[in-house]
């Protein structure tokens, strides 16, 4: 089992709500980003790229956000229609805002850092009214990204969006995508992020962006359990602690834990990518009804493609894709 009741009567599995942007990848890798020349551009933002990740493993699915009115945002909207993702509440901004950007610098396969510009972006600025009930209560599931909750309108715009979700029985899930750069301090981050944590079903974040919603309340013993019984009290079923290279811990409100490692990689290029590819693919195993465990291993080896290639978004993998790779380190191990 694990643990989340879908509506099946709905005509979209998953929404996104939240970042699009522009990711701008080193070319020149194993260099630091004061040597690099030349990028390739891709679209970006975490919430995005769980969502491509599902629309490339068969799953029906839109998004909500807002994008520039320029180059940029149409190439967007354009790469997002070109998945059929639903696009009819991504709102094109008319105030003069730009696309946020991400800067990565490759400097080894496990050095690597993002240079992003978030001022005045598109994303920040889509408004609670702006919000779709009807587009909503079509989903089985939408996923709200930290991230938007970091100023207003967006912030409000993100509990219009918790509310019409409650309203129509869908499931929420929270990808706390904690980026320092968009917030004015910790504790700020803290009190917003507790208060969507709080509605959600499933909660899904890296051990250290737990470690920053719980400065301000939280358990008095700083470990994944106490983490994850906090968030039981509440609204969620199921509570993902990611660890990074060490996999990760998935606890579910019956008292069940899974604890997962990573699938070795051919060739490890970058480490970021990897948490929304594994977030994706997670998602997709609930949305078939599958074992935490067997989710939690389809996300293990969805991280272990996209780590091995250049971009995140692109690089996302389909079900075969991801099969096969299971089948082969099953086929490596037993011999």
């Amino acid at each position: 089992m694990n643990h989340i009741t879908f509506q099946q009567d709905r005509e979209l599995d998953f929404i996104g709500l939240g970042r699009l942007c522009i990711d701008l990848n080193a070319n020149e890798i194993n260099r630091p980003m004061e040597e690099t020349l030349t990028f390739t551009k891709y679209v970006g933002g975490s919430p995005a790229n769980i969502t491509i990740a599902l629309a490339k493993l068969g799953a029906r699915t839109g998004f909500i956000g807002k994008v520039s009115d320029d180059q940029f945002g149409r190439f967007i909207k354009s790469y997002l229609h070109k998945l059929n993702i639903d696009t009819r509440n991504v709102v094109t901004d008319h105030t003069g805002a730009v696309t946020g950007l991400a800067f990565t610098e490759i400097k080894s396969p496990t050095d690597c850092s993002i240079l992003m510009y978030r001022d005045n972006v598109a994303d920040l600025k889509l408004e609670a009214g702006e919000v779709q009930e009807d587009f909503i209560k079509r989903a089985k599931a939408i996923l709200i990204s930290g991230t938007a909750l970091a100023s207003s309108p967006s912030r409000e715009a993100v509990f219009q969006a918790i509310e019409y979700a409650r309203k129509h029985q869908v499931v929420i899930i929270f990808d706390v995508d904690y980026r320092r750069w968009t917030w004015k301090s910790k504790e700020e981050t803290a009190i917003y992020c507790n208060l969507v944590a709080e509605q959600c079903d499933v909660i899904i974040a890296g051990r250290e962006e737990f470690d920053v919603m719980e400065i301000v309340t939280g358990p008095e013993v700083k470990d994944d359990l106490a983490t994850a019984q906090r968030w039981f009290e509440r609204q969620a079923k199921i509570v993902v602690v990611k660890h990074g290279g060490d996999g990760s811990i998935v606890f579910t409100k019956d008292g069940g834990s899974s604890r997962g490692g990573i699938f070795p990689a051919k060739q490890v290029i970058k480490t970021f990518g990897a948490g929304d590819s594994f977030a994706g693919a997670f998602i997709y195993g609930l949305l078939q009804g599958w074992p935490v465990e067997k989710c939690q291993e389809f996300g293990s080896a969805s991280a272990s493609i996209v780590v091995s290639s250049h971009s995140c978004s692109d690089a996302m993998p389909t079900v075969e894709q991801i099969e096969n790779l299971i089948k082969e380190h099953r086929a490596n191990s037993s011999t």
